[in-house]
């Protein structure tokens, strides 16, 4: 194989009372890796496009290289070389996997390359290494998700345990990016060490809850248990309008809204794809009345992962 350009999709991490244990992929946006063989061994970073110039082209410093060459030397591969062109179509800081995409959309496009010697599930780890790269931990909610698709579960991270579960096929997700940004490595930052047993006890509850309402199709006790006391109240200091703009969601018919990931992207649950546009354009009408430009999107579960686009 001389050529292949895979998609990597988008994530939603947390999904509110599930900090660093619950994901699920969307449809869109993503990042499209696109990757060409040459005959001189080693990675280079050819082009970039979509980042203003801001993400590094040395291979050692950017996440969608990074990953390959962590599975290059996993694989004791020392003669490959290939030229890498990243395409970034969503904002960095976003809140919706943006370093995880990209280094999904690297290893799965390199192992499908090589012949594909890893599985999937197999190339968790190698993601990960971007993720530790790119925002200081190697954190899965984004890049689990993103690239075995569906919504993921992080059972340990030590060792590395994670499981699918099934979602009802009529749940729809809105994801409304504000025009402003939040760097994850300070929305960890800002995060208390220790918990109330009370609040550890209260979110317990809800990601049992939230499990098995996704898991029975029971849209009430979903709504009940998308409730974050932890980790929440923090970091929505830091997106401007936050409590607004999630009333504004759950008065158009929200199961329930909280923030994707470290933010300022906020995402919500819905029954229906014509319940979920209501609420997309609700809660961005509430950014505007606030002077704040926003992008939405909406999307099912996406199941699938990463896509293959075309390969030679």
């Amino acid at each position: 194989m001389e050529y292949i350009k895979v998609f990597a999709p988008a994530t939603v991490a947390n999904v509110a009372c599930g900090f660093d244990i619950f994901g699920f992929a969307v449809d869109h946006p993503g990042d499209v890796v696109e990757i060409r063989r040459k005959p001189e061994p080693g990675i280079t970073i050819e082009a970039i496009y979509g980042d203003e110039g801001r993400l590094p082209t040395d291979p050692n410093r950017n996440a969608v290289t990074v990953v390959m060459l962590h599975l290059l030397a996993h694989l004791n591969i020392t003669d490959f070389g290939a030229s890498v062109v990243l395409h970034k179509n969503m904002a960095l800081g976003s809140g919706m996997g943006s370093s995880a995409a990209s280094s999904v959309a690297g290893v799965v496009a390199l192992n499908e390359m090589l012949g594909s010697p890893l599985t999937r599930k197999e190339l968790l780890p190698f993601a990960m290494q971007g993720e530790l790269m790119a925002a200081g931990a190697a954190h899965a909610d984004n890049v689990g998700p993103s690239l075995l698709g569906g919504f993921l579960v992080i059972r340990s991270y030590n060792p590395l345990d994670v499981f699918n579960i099934s979602v009802p096929r009529e749940l729809y997700c809105t994801l409304v990016h504000p025009d402003v940004e939040v760097n994850t490595k300070d929305a960890r930052l800002i995060l208390r060490n220790e918990v109330s047993l009370k609040n550890a006890i209260t979110q317990m509850g809800n990601v049992a809850g939230l499990i098995s309402g996704l898991m029975t199709g029971d849209y009430n006790l979903i709504s009940r248990s998308m409730v974050d006391v932890i980790i929440e109240p923090v970091r929505a200091i830091l997106i401007p309008e936050f409590n607004e703009v999630k009333q504004a969601a759950l008065d158009n018919g929200a199961l329930g809204c909280s923030i994707s990931g470290a933010g300022p992207s906020m995402f919500t649950l819905a029954r229906s794809a014509a319940d979920a546009e209501r609420i997309g354009k609700a809660m961005k009408h509430t950014f505007a009345s606030a002077g704040i430009s926003s992008t939405s999107y909406v999307s099912g579960i996406n199941m699938e992962g990463p896509r293959i686009l075309d390969k030679y």
